[in-house]
């Protein structure tokens, strides 16, 4: 895994998303704009969590997470997704 120079605040937690699918299991490719958002992830950075709350996820972790959750931002190139620890639904 890759060092990266952001540390999320509180309980937010650093996620670099799957790639979307680009083939069906028949084998039909998908075009760009017909591709949907992916909803999995791998856990990158975590925070320390709040006063009361410990977290529960863990740098590499995969999980999965809502649809429209979290904001994306790019860092040294590469895309991910800030989000609170409660935007996560599973641990895979």
């Amino acid at each position: 895994m890759t060092k990266i120079n952001v540390k999320p605040l509180a309980d937010r937690v650093l996620v670099k998303a799957a790639e979307a699918e680009t083939k069906t299991a028949a084998g039909i490719i998908i075009p760009d704009t017909a591709k949907e958002k992916p909803s999995k992830g791998v856990v990158i950075a975590v925070g320390e969590g709040k006063k009361d709350e410990p977290m529960t996820v863990k740098v590499g972790d995969q999980v999965l997470y809502g649809k429209y959750s979290g904001t994306e931002i790019t860092v040294d190139g590469t895309d991910y997704l800030i989000m609170r620890e409660s935007d996560i639904y599973a641990i895979l």
